[in-house]
């Protein structure tokens, strides 16, 4: 299976878009996902979770999630195999159209540039960003800590090759992991990371709402599943 799954993202490497298809200035629908799992009578389950807010007030304009069992093991590098066909659920649920996905998770930042945030963008052909809370260390190559002060950043450099970017959001917190998914650049990426991100969170707030989302539903889910 794993073989297959590697087979499957060199293909898929072939479709992503590095141009930059965004203008911030005409972001209208910005859309967070998250996925979050759990275990009853040893069967594993997931829920997705899609949040879309309006890009200039802020405000949250739709929630959809989709809950299934997850039969696919988890595989280290072949995750999005796992979640893709919950987030695709879910999308087809949504009534808004989002100009860009934001996922909680990485993009580019993989050892086949095969994260969730690409593997997701390239399927539903739209600009997509992943955004992650801990750091996937590849090649055993270790990331650099940004200096302490908003949006202070280091390149994640891999071969020579820029995969992502670490990003401390506020000053005295923990950074964020941050890459491209598909048809947009890191430049456009940053500028949204910015935008999106309020003094609440350190997390910006499309994949901060859905993770929250996730936490409830999950829940709720167990409750009734138990």
């Amino acid at each position: 299976m794993e073989q297959q799954f590697i087979k499957e993202q060199k293909k898929l490497f072939q479709k992503i878009d590095l141009n930059n298809h965004v203008d911030p200035s005409q972001i209208e629908y910005i859309a967070g996902a998250d996925l979050a799992y759990w275990k009853v009578n040893e069967k594993e389950y997931a829920v997705c979770c899609i949040v879309i807010i309006d890009y200039k007030s802020k405000k949250i304009v739709e929630e959809k999630y989709a809950v299934d069992e997850v039969k696919i093991p988890y595989i280290p590098g072949c995750l999005a195999f796992r979640e893709i066909p919950l987030v695709l659920k879910t999308v087809d649920k949504l009534e808004c159209v989002p100009d860009v996905y934001v996922f909680d998770g990485n993009g580019y930042l993989h050892p086949r540039h095969m994260g969730l945030a690409a593997h997701a963008g390239i399927l539903l052909d739209k600009p997509s960003i992943g955004i992650a809370k801990t750091y996937y260390k590849i090649s055993d190559e270790e990331y650099i800590q940004p200096a302490n002060e908003p949006f202070a950043y280091r390149d994640i450099i891999i071969n020579n090759e820029i995969y992502g970017r670490v990003v401390r959001t506020h000053k005295d917190v923990k950074p964020v992991f941050v890459s491209i998914g598909n048809k947009i650049n890191m430049d456009i990426t940053m500028e949204i990371v910015k935008e999106m991100t309020e003094k609440e969170s350190y997390i910006p707030i499309p994949t901060r709402y859905a993770d929250i989302m996730t936490h409830k539903i999950r829940k709720q889910q167990k409750m009734n599943r138990v």
